[in-house]
């Protein structure tokens, strides 16, 4: 009479060897599903820095541990001994704990050397396990698992080999400024005066300026510049829009940039050049808000700071840390590779390019959480006086709270002009060539107004 095996994991295996005992099925399932939460847990862990490579070594560290409970777990506990396992355990517990220790000066080495020999490692345990174990896990648990170690670890040679080229790739015009710590690219062509520094969008960078800066460089000198962590300027630390003014201040001054300036910023641009236009009124000539983003509803200085301390900035840290690493592991660049597609071909490829790195990532989304903060200290700017200002807004990007907060906007100057752009979207402002004319005639009014000393056209 047939019998009924105990574990319901435990089948025939296909060559037509005897069930293993044991419950090794489930000794697979719970160390994998150890080792992600070792690895959630231990990335959330106060005791661990906020840092990507503390972060990440504690990643791998929680991994290591659900590797060797398998080989330890399988080894007493059945008869069929995954002792294997001990060696994945080995080499993510090692590489945790040197990117913990090491991690910011062994960086450079590891991102040549981890790929390879991830991948090497995820072919032998693949060979491993279909030697060593019977049971359905090994085909729809640990085979995945295994294949998209390899495939990590593809993608992770991919990005390093790819950031190498990019670099001689896409080389940097203008030139490097110190402004206290950091670095910032600054790039100004063209002649005359009033000088447009231009602003771009939250996580954008000057590449992506590639219709407009030229054409306003036909009439006027116009530089563009990379906020920190951007292109190819330095990271920093938090970057909300009062550190961002301040460090483009110290920019233009350092760079030898005369003012007064006729500063554009478009959507969270915005919300730094009417922190700029606050802080240093005497700096700004005029203003053009490319559907900025909207500011917040009441000028309040104790809203005005950023988020650089307490738990919600070290969660937001950790949140950026797994951000950077999954760009070094080229998910970021699978992600962009269709964006910006209406940006002439050099441009396009330069965004692709810059935005895929592990310092973009971390920034970008730093940004984001800086947004309330910047966003009341752009409020502080509650009276611009008879200076020009052109408000932009995209029209099929709009809805009645937008174009409410975009009317206030035109209010802060007695010499505005509102102009709502039919057709457009938010990004098509910057990206699209159609529309980004629409932007730069914006610009070209603001500087005729100040050189004629004329009130903009309504």
């Amino acid at each position: 009479m047939a019998t009924t095996p105990t574990d319901p994991v435990q089948v025939r295996s296909g060559d037509g060897s005897a069930p293993a005992s044991g419950h090794i099925g489930r000794i697979v399932a719970g160390s994998l599903a150890t080792g992600l939460v070792a690895a959630l847990l231990l990335a959330a862990a106060p005791f661990i820095s906020p840092g990507e490579n503390d972060v990440t070594g504690a990643v791998l560290c929680g991994f290591a541990v659900g590797w060797a409970m398998l080989a330890i777990l399988s080894s007493r506990s059945t008869d069929q001994p995954q002792r294997w396992a001990a060696a994945p355990a080995l080499f993510m517990g090692l590489s945790g704990l040197l990117l913990i220790a090491f991690g910011g000066d062994s960086r450079a080495v590891l991102n040549w050397a981890w790929p390879p020999a991830l991948l090497a490692l995820s072919i032998w345990m693949g060979l491993q396990a279909h030697r060593h174990l019977r049971s359905p896990t090994r085909r729809w648990l640990l085979y995945p698992v295994i294949a998209l170690m390899a495939v990590v670890s593809v993608g992770g040679g991919y990005e390093t080999v790819r950031e190498h080229l990019d670099a001689s790739r896409y080389p940097m015009s203008g030139q490097l400024i110190d402004v206290g710590g950091h670095r910032l690219h600054l790039s100004c062509t063209g002649s005359g005066s009033p000088t447009v520094v231009l602003q771009p969008g939250g996580g954008d960078f000057s590449s992506v300026l590639a219709w407009i800066a030229p054409a306003v460089a036909a009439d006027t000198r116009v530089c563009v510049y990379d906020r920190a962590g951007r292109g190819w300027s330095d990271p920093a630390g938090p970057q909300d829009a009062n550190r961002i003014a301040s460090d483009l201040h110290t920019l233009l001054q350092r760079g030898n940039v005369p003012g007064p300036y006729v500063l554009p910023g478009h959507s969270f641009g915005g919300l730094y050049v009417l922190t700029y236009a606050d802080r240093y009124p005497s700096d700004v000539a005029g203003l053009v808000l490319i559907d900025s983003t909207n500011p917040g509803t009441h000028a309040d200085p104790t809203k005005a700071k950023a988020y650089d301390t307490g738990s919600y900035d070290a969660a937001t840290d950790r949140v950026a840390a797994l951000g950077a690493a999954a760009a070094r592991v080229g998910l970021v660049r699978l992600v962009g590779s269709l964006a910006y597609g209406d940006l002439p071909p050099q441009s396009r490829d330069e965004v692709r390019a810059k935005t895929a790195t592990a310092d973009y990532a971390s920034g970008w989304i730093d940004e984001f959480v800086q947004a309330n903060a910047s966003g009341a200290e752009a409020a502080m700017l509650t009276d611009f006086g008879d200076k020009p200002l052109v408000v932009l807004t995209a029209g099929a990007d709009t809805d009645a709270t937008h174009d409410a907060a975009q009317n206030k906007l035109a209010t802060l100057s007695t010499n505005t002009s509102h102009r709502v752009v039919e057709g457009a979207s938010h990004p098509a402002l910057i990206y699209s060539e159609r529309y980004a004319k629409a932007t730069t005639q914006a610009i070209l009014d603001v500087v005729t107004s100040l050189r004629n000393n004329e009130p903009l056209a309504k």
